[in-house]
């Protein structure tokens, strides 16, 4: 089922079903058995969808848990989050409004979730309209992380964006721009930065 890209809530309904067939015909023929598919583990991957999507995107994890599905463009000529403000969340400072790229790792998470999407979030486990538990989240992520990889953190892939794209030869003021960083100079602030083009073309440099 998963290979045939049917959505967890899909395939949890198909698996509810089944497990209530097999609990009828265990009670109604007597039988001294147990339901075998009483506990299958069926996984969301949420938590790996939700680091793949933060490492070659460089957002910080608010911005990330924050996303509806119309800040995604996945249809457009150059795939993109759209990320800007929400009521249930605020970004950081003016900078952090700004258009992303999808490449590498970021952008087969978001094919993922598109397929499994239920919802207008694209984590529903951390974020509706109420608001956004980034520090459940991080605490989760962060226990998740240190049984793979002892000395990294989630904040670490955001860093660890920068770096990347400045060790492919990416210019600054191009790198300020995807993640959102403030500008440092007077001279930065003319103009309206790169282009979608300009960007994504950068961007590349993160899944070569």
């Amino acid at each position: 089922m998963i290979d045939r890209s049917l959505s967890t809530s899909s395939i949890k309904r198909i698996f509810s079903t089944i497990r209530a067939v097999f609990n009828l015909t265990i009670q109604e023929q007597g039988l001294g058995c147990s339901n075998a598919f009483a506990n299958t583990y069926l996984p969301s991957d949420e938590r790996r969808l939700l680091i793949a999507l933060i490492s070659d995107t460089g957002m910080r994890l608010s911005e990330a848990l924050g996303l509806v599905w119309d800040d995604v463009m996945l249809a457009h000529e150059y795939p993109h989050i759209d990320l800007k403000p929400h009521p249930w969340r605020r970004l950081k400072t003016q900078s952090s409004k700004r258009l992303i790229p999808l490449v590498g790792a970021s952008m087969e998470a978001v094919k993922v979730m598109h397929r499994q999407c239920d919802n207008s979030f694209l984590f529903k486990s951390y974020a509706s309209e109420d608001g956004c538990n980034g520090n459940s989240c991080s605490a989760t992520l962060n226990k998740w992380l240190k049984q793979h990889v002892s000395d990294a953190v989630i904040h670490s892939f955001r860093h660890s964006f920068r770096y990347r794209l400045r060790n492919a030869g990416v210019q600054s003021e191009m790198i300020d721009q995807l993640g959102g960083w403030s500008k440092l100079s007077v001279g930065q602030g003319y103009g309206r930065g790169y282009g979608l083009a300009t960007l994504t073309d950068g961007m590349f440099h993160l899944a070569e």
